[in-house]
């Protein structure tokens, strides 16, 4: 007999770096934490993901001469915001938020750690075809409904959130369990096409 259909809490990079005094810090990141936190009890699956680059990383500004955080520079799978430093493996800043409860997750998902490509998504790079192999993993664990939360709205769990509709699942995003960065007006638009796309916003 078919088990039935489990609900999946994604976690999306709630880390230090992008937190208060992090390298990439998300306006009030922090605060998301606690509401996270008291939630997860409620799924059948909870997955976090975890940004996770190593130096040098195509992504970073200082990668390159005379060029500056958040200009963009395009590289072979199209055109990629340059961020400062941050999440770096094994550094301070890519650890979890020290009061995360990390031991509820079922699976931890590193992403970013090819050198020549970023990845927002927690389905795919950003060539849009390297699988992390969460969709794999969600459907061996009979998922249909995904529900997002995390690090930024605007980035990562957008990312997230639309690739996960486009694979076939019924997405929820919990605002106020997101901050954004809204880089550039970056949170309309995040918004706009996530409704568009029939993601439930509450």
């Amino acid at each position: 007999m078919a088990s039935h259909p489990s609900l999946a809490l994604l976690v999306i990079d709630v880390q230090n770096d992008f937190c208060a005094g992090g390298a990439l810090e998300v306006m009030d990141g922090d605060a998301v934490v606690t509401g996270i936190n008291a939630i997860m009890g409620e799924f059948d699956v909870t997955i976090l993901t975890q940004d996770w680059h190593p130096a040098g990383h195509s992504s970073f500004a200082s990668t390159y001469e005379e060029k500056a955080p958040f200009e963009t520079v395009s590289l072979s799978y199209g055109e990629q915001t340059l961020w400062p430093d941050h999440c770096v493996q094994g550094s301070h800043g890519a650890d979890f938020h020290p009061d995360l409860a990390t031991d509820k997750a079922d699976m931890i998902l590193r992403k970013g750690f090819r050198p020549g490509i970023d990845s927002y998504s927690a389905f795919y790079e950003n060539d849009r075809k390297t699988s992390t192999g969460l969709d794999g993993y969600l459907r061996s664990r009979n998922v249909d409904t995904v529900v997002c939360t995390g690090l930024a709205t605007d980035f990562c769990v957008y990312y997230s959130a639309m690739d996960a509709v486009r694979l076939g699942f019924q997405v929820e995003v919990i605002e106020n369990l997101c901050r954004a960065i809204d880089l550039d007006g970056s949170l309309a638009t995040a918004r706009a096409d996530m409704q568009a796309a029939d993601v439930i916003l509450r």
